[in-house]
């Protein structure tokens, strides 16, 4: 690649749902700029953006992937982004840190509404953003009616810059709606001049219209230009083009056929020439930009099997050199990437995103600089896990390695959560949905050596008791010799209001359990509470110490934790143990279209509805409320998502424990093990 300073450099994600062709655009862009000299294929695995084993056994992006190339003498930097909801944490990630963003999509209304959390989060962020319609030789309506689709999840307006040229079902080339020049596609060349087709010309100007009107809201002279029937100048249209668009108040649309290359020549060089450059978006994102201290920030993380970890990092200001210290640690190499493939540079200027080696420590969305008081730059909301699977290693011998693989696995994805459960002792993984954490098992198993069993998570049932018992009789003797073992207790044991725990209290007078003994006690009792007569954690029960009696040789603390034990053995059945499950409470967010439907699916799994409303900063969207146990919520996301086009999200949260329905408990407990009753009778 040419090393000369290139002025103007632009930093372009590419977003947009599961299959929408952004790998493939991503292929089509390296190959016209001449990155590349042969494009690679998505069903052959052979693309620079899903070069990653995973990505290529699935056919699909599972993390972001940046390439570097020129077009005009402009340095562009594509991080081609998955379309998947399940690594929309990778896409937020690496959004932050580009200048703008092109959406892809197909033109199929019905799957418009995919693209409004994209959208949303771009105008959050204020992220400039253009439309790319692509797979225009699949169309199947019309022109207009995509544009109406589209205006509808945007909180910003939509213009269209082309209106494309069709015969029957095939894309043939396009109109510019800033010069009303008509251009015809070739394949691997450059589109032609051609005369404007006059059957287009009517529904040409109804676009043309709506778009000026659409930029002259942001421009007073433009607004009197349309009100005098002035046709305003290409280079002021192109200008408004660029402000709005750099200030994200408009969105810009474009159709092509990124697998013929049709569209994606007029796509760059639209990029060229409104697209915000890197100092702009600098400028505008930090406000206190100025000086040249080094600083950056880290867009997504690596470990790949020849250089180790690997840190993709926007640069905000100043240079990074080879070797830096950067927070406090030397790095390594300096590289720019084309998929998986490094080029080794000497330096990196203001504006360019970049891998740098060896940055231990440091994670994905840190901000990093040689100034150690820098503020930390702001990062992308981590999303709340929904979607989880218990793991074991197949080989006993690798538990040892595993969390230091599992924290590796974290680096590289952040939407990766795990625990150690405190009350069924698994290991836990936690992510975005099933393929998501199959991704993440397959990690394990290729970089690490680690092949895992899986398993549906345990639900942490506990136990309680509906009944008071008293004066529940409990006495150890232990008599092999010598000393012998003597304890004696009376035990009253009652239930707690939901939530309050466990309660021991003693009312012991005259001594007759020394006091140096009643902790034993005490122990016994917790240590009997840990696994109850239904096979769970007993919780929500009070226990008091009201008499016994001792033996002044024989009695140990040891020998009336025994004797609590047998008390509590005697006493938690007579006391009606019932069992009890975790209740979350849920916030799904839908649009208002599947509220229902998500209404019927809370209710259909046990939930209880605390109440829906729409949402303040989503038009059109409802926030519904609800608790659900924890034993419906295993798959809840992938029906979720199936009923609302994927775009159905939720958070939940531990909320209380409830008793379960007696012919559900009964089921538990056979499962487990246990041929009891819920009412333990």
């Amino acid at each position: 690649m040419n090393e000369k300073v290139k002025s103007g450099s632009r930093n372009v994600a590419i977003v947009g749902p599961y299959l929408s062709g952004k790998t493939t655009l991503l292929e089509s862009l390296l190959f016209v700029t001449g990155a590349i000299s042969r494009k690679g294929n998505v069903k052959d695995g052979n693309t620079v953006g899903d070069s990653a084993a995973e990505a290529r056994d699935r056919h699909m992006s599972v993390e972001v992937s940046a390439a570097s190339t020129e077009f005009n003498n402009t340095r562009f930097t594509f991080i081609d982004c998955p379309g998947s909801v399940e690594f929309a944490q990778e896409t937020y990630n690496a959004l932050i840190g580009v200048d703008a963003a092109i959406v892809v999509c197909e033109p199929i209304s019905d799957r418009v509404l995919t693209l409004a959390p994209l959208f949303k989060f771009l105008d959050d962020w204020e992220i400039p953003h253009l439309v790319f319609v692509n797979k225009m030789d699949r169309a199947n309506i019309h022109v207009l009616e995509t544009l109406h689709a589209l205006k509808a999840v945007s909180s910003r307006p939509l213009v269209a810059h082309q209106y494309p040229i069709m015969q029957g079902e095939q894309l043939t080339g396009f109109i510019d709606m800033v010069s009303e020049q008509a251009y015809q596609y070739h394949a691997g060349a450059p589109a032609d001049l051609i005369p404007f087709p006059e059957s287009l010309k009517a529904e040409e100007h109804i676009a043309r219209a709506e778009m000026l009107e659409a930029l002259a809201n942001f421009d007073d002279h433009l607004l009197e230009e349309l009100l005098e029937d002035i046709e305003p100048p290409q280079e002021e249209i192109l200008n408004d083009l660029k402000l709005e668009l750099g200030a994200d108040l408009v969105v810009p649309v474009f159709f092509g056929v990124a697998e013929q290359d049709y569209g994606v020549r007029p796509l760059l060089e639209a990029l060229e020439r409104e697209a915000p450059e890197a100092a702009a978006t600098a400028e505008r994102r930090l406000k206190n930009i100025k000086g040249n201290t080094p600083l950056a920030q880290v867009l997504k993380t690596y470990y790949t099997p020849q250089g180790g970890k690997l840190s993709l990092v926007r640069v905000w200001r100043g240079t990074l050199t080879d070797g830096i210290v950067l927070n406090g640690m030397r790095t390594g190499g300096l590289y720019r990437l084309t998929g998986q493939q490094p080029q080794l540079v000497n330096e990196a200027g203001n504006g360019e995103i970049v891998a740098l080696s060896r940055l231990e420590g440091i994670k994905t969305g840190d901000t990093i600089s040689t100034d150690g008081q820098v503020k930390e730059l702001p990062k992308a909301e981590q999303l709340a896990p929904v979607y989880a699977l218990a793991i074991t290693p197949e080989k006993r011998n690798d538990e040892v390695k595993l969390s230091s693989a599992i924290a590796k696995l974290l680096e590289e994805d952040p939407a990766l959560a795990w625990e150690q459960h405190g009350d069924t002792h698994e290991v836990i993984l936690w992510g975005q949905g099933e393929i998501h954490l199959q991704v993440a098992l397959d990690r394990l198993r290729r970089k690490y050596n680690l092949p895992m069993s899986t398993h549906l998570p345990q639900i942490p049932y506990k136990e309680t008791i509906r009944k008071t018992v008293e004066s529940v009789h409990g006495r150890y003797k232990h008599q092999s010799g010598g000393h012998g073992q003597f304890g004696d207790v009376f035990l009253n044991i009652q239930p707690l209001p939901r939530g309050e725990g466990f309660n021991f209290n003693e009312t012991i007078v005259g001594g007759v359990v020394p006091k140096q003994y009643i902790p034993g006690v005490e122990m016994g009792v917790r240590e009997f509470l840990t696994h109850g007569p239904l096979g769970f954690p007993i919780v929500d029960v009070a226990v008091t110490l009201t008499n016994g009696s001792y033996h002044s040789v024989d009695s140990s603390e040891q020998a009336f934790k025994q004797a609590a034990r047998l008390a509590m053995q005697t006493g938690i059945p007579q006391a009606q143990p019932t069992l009890l499950e975790p209740i979350l409470q849920v916030r799904v967010t839908t649009p208002s279209e599947f509220t229902s439907k998500v209404l019927q699916l809370l209710s259909g799994r046990r939930g209880q509805i605390l109440g829906y409303e729409g949402r303040n900063d989503w038009p059109g969207w409802d926030n519904v409320a609800a608790y659900l146990p924890q034993a419906e919520m295993h798959d809840f996301i992938i029906e979720l998502r199936s009923l609302t086009l994927g775009v159905g999200s939720f958070h939940w949260e531990y909320d209380h424990l409830q008793e379960v329905p007696d012919k559900l408990a009964e089921r538990v407990l056979l499962q487990n093990g246990n041929g009891g009753n819920g009412n333990g009778k």
